[in-house]
C-alpha cells in the first residue's frame, strides 16, 4: 500500500485500516488474513484485500 485516498461518510474509519497497514507494512495478504468485525466498513478493506487474487467474496472476481 503506498497510500490512500478517501471521502465520505464512514473515512475515518476506513483511513484507520489503512493507516495501521502501512504504518506495519502490510501486503494484500497480510489483510486478507487479518479478521475483520461485522458489519463494518473495514470489511471493504478486506473484500479489496482478497479481490487482488481473485478471492473476493462479495464481489464479482474476473
Amino acid at each position: 500500500i503506498l497510500g490512500v485516498h478517501i471521502l465520505g461518510p464512514g473515512a475515518s474509519e476506513l483511513i484507520a485500516e489503512a493507516v495501521v497497514a502501512m504504518s506495519f507494512g502490510a501486503s494484500s495478504e497480510d489483510l486478507a488474513r487479518t479478521v475483520h468485525a461485522h458489519p463494518t466498513l473495514a470489511e471493504a478493506v478486506h473484500e479489496a484485500a482478497l479481490a487482488v487474487d481473485k478471492r473476493a467474496i462479495h464481489i464479482r472476481n474476473r
